[in-house]
């Protein structure tokens, strides 16, 4: 269960809903992950966009792990918890000219660079600004990470990265701009997954662009292999930590890399989801012919992504377990249908005032929060307040 029982009596004074971070699940998470990064020489940056509070950012920073950041806002929110630009990659296929330029003023340690036209666009502000843009060419490796289609990015009809087709015409733009220096390849297939054969197809890709661009003559430093490792959000107790050793390993195996070139990883959803929880009161019970209906005062603007792309996170009542359960449609008060946590989903027999904790929801939670209904901004509490 989420919470003891003298936690459980001090949260009913806290207003609800709000975000519960578990800052000691949160320290062990990312701890296991630098240790097993650390043995293998790898080198990762945690993907902000899975959440940018800033106590939870202070802590990763603490931990030694560099930024993945996908806006200008976000390279600046790195910058300024502390995290040192030279460990600093910004991703991402609509770059502005302003984000460039804060970007470069700052000499973040790479741009990952997801089209022919964006490379030339920044190499003509690095010239404007006086100063060498070090790039990591994104290449789309068409392999098919067996997830969400929503949250699929590694194949060739995909937004991101440059398609195998324009790799020859990316090359040629390389070695005529003067400010661009290639530092490596950059590759993400996609996000929560959970089959590690899908990075053993991975690596395979990698080694053959790393080959390609190596027989033409391009040194390549950098190996970028992106994120994806996903989180057991059918069973956050039992596997609060994912198999670090286990995915790191598959990249360690694989992938073939001389002692000069250096892995990087951008890992989000596995360092931060398992520590947060989404705590909501029930409004109101409701029955139908049918169905019985948990009414919270949290919706979709404090979690999107079961509304978003029908995303499962285990439900729980806080408090005393019953043997006796029914089986619940759990909703929030906003005034749209897609506004569902889970349907049939079995608990206690519930109550006006009772607690319900919606577990994994430190990733992609808190940071895609709105003020739509006009909605109270979003709360947090953390385990060291209770």
């Amino acid at each position: 269960m989420l919470f003891n029982k003298l936690q459980e009596e001090k949260i009913k004074d806290f207003e609800t809903p709000f975000y519960y971070y578990d800052l000691d699940l949160l320290h062990e998470t990312l701890s296991r992950a630098k240790r097993a990064a650390d043995q293998r020489n790898f080198h990762v940056h945690y993907a902000l966009k899975a959440n940018f509070n800033d106590r939870l950012l202070s802590e990763i920073q603490r931990q030694g792990f560099g930024a993945d950041c996908v806006s200008g806002n976000e390279v600046q929110k790195a910058i300024d918890t502390g995290f040192p630009a030279s460990q600093i990659t910004f991703a991402g296929v609509g770059k502005s000219d302003k984000e460039i330029r804060m970007a470069l003023a700052h000499g973040i340690f790479t741009f990952n660079v997801e089209s022919i036209q964006e490379m030339e666009v920044i190499n003509e502000l690095a010239v404007e600004a006086g100063v060498i843009a070090h790039v990591s060419l994104r290449i789309n490796p068409n392999v098919d990470a067996h997830t969400h289609h929503y949250i699929t990015t590694g194949l060739d009809e995909n937004k991101f990265g440059v398609p195998t087709s324009e790799l020859e015409q990316a090359a040629a733009v390389i070695r005529k701009s003067a400010n661009v220096e290639l530092m490596g390849l950059h590759f993400h297939v996609g996000s929560q997954i959970t089959d590690m054969n899908v990075f053993k197809s991975l690596c395979v890709k990698v080694n053959e662009w790393k080959n390609w661009f190596e027989e033409r003559g391009t040194t390549i430093r950098i190996l970028n292999v992106g994120g994806g490792l996903g989180v057991d959000y059918q069973q956050p107790d039992a596997n609060p930590i994912p198999d670090f050793e286990a995915y790191f390993d598959v990249f360690d195996k694989f992938l073939e890399r001389t002692p000069q070139q250096e892995v990087h990883f951008e890992l989000g959803r596995a360092l931060i989801a398992q520590c947060g929880s989404l705590v909501s009161k029930v409004l109101y019970t409701k029955s139908g012919v049918k169905k019985h209906f948990l009414v919270l005062d949290a919706g979709m603007t404090e979690l999107m992504r079961p509304a978003l792309y029908q995303a499962y996170h285990q439900i729980e009542r806080v408090g005393e377990d019953q043997q006796s359960k029914l089986n619940y449609d759990v909703v929030g008060p906003i005034c749209e249908s897609s506004d569902c946590f889970g349907k049939e989903v079995p608990l206690p027999e519930s109550k006006r005032g009772d607690l319900i904790a919606i577990r994994t929801a430190g990733a992609y939670g808190e940071v895609m929060a709105s003020r739509y209904n006009l909605r109270d901004e979003i709360r947090y509490v953390y385990n060291s307040d209770l």
